[in-house]
């Protein structure tokens, strides 16, 4: 399924700095950037719930927001971008 997640993390302190680079690097670990704060995620139930909860051990419930939004197995359908950056196929070949 697709999952798209989004955060907003305060980084007035260095402690903030260091817990968006610890999201952003687990979020990559999972799925593509769209956006600064925004993940595309192809995840199985258990990956999902799996880094659910990693994330929410790292983020601080008081300053930062952390949101799912589960766009399910045609998610192709409910996706239109227009923009600058291009759109990639999510579960097409991924070449390094």
């Amino acid at each position: 399924m697709m999952v798209l997640i989004t955060y907003d993390v305060n980084t007035e302190d260095s402690d903030g700095k260091k817990r968006l680079r610890k999201i952003a690097r687990q979020c990559v670990n999972y799925g593509q950037r769209v956006q600064n704060s925004v993940f595309e995620c192809v995840l199985d139930p258990a990956q999902c719930k799996l880094l659910q909860s990693t994330l929410l051990s790292i983020m601080d419930k008081e300053k930062d927001s952390l949101r799912f939004y589960y766009l399910g197995a045609r998610y192709q359908t409910k996706i239109e971008h227009w923009g600058a950056k291009p759109t990639y196929e999510a579960e097409g070949l991924l070449m390094i």
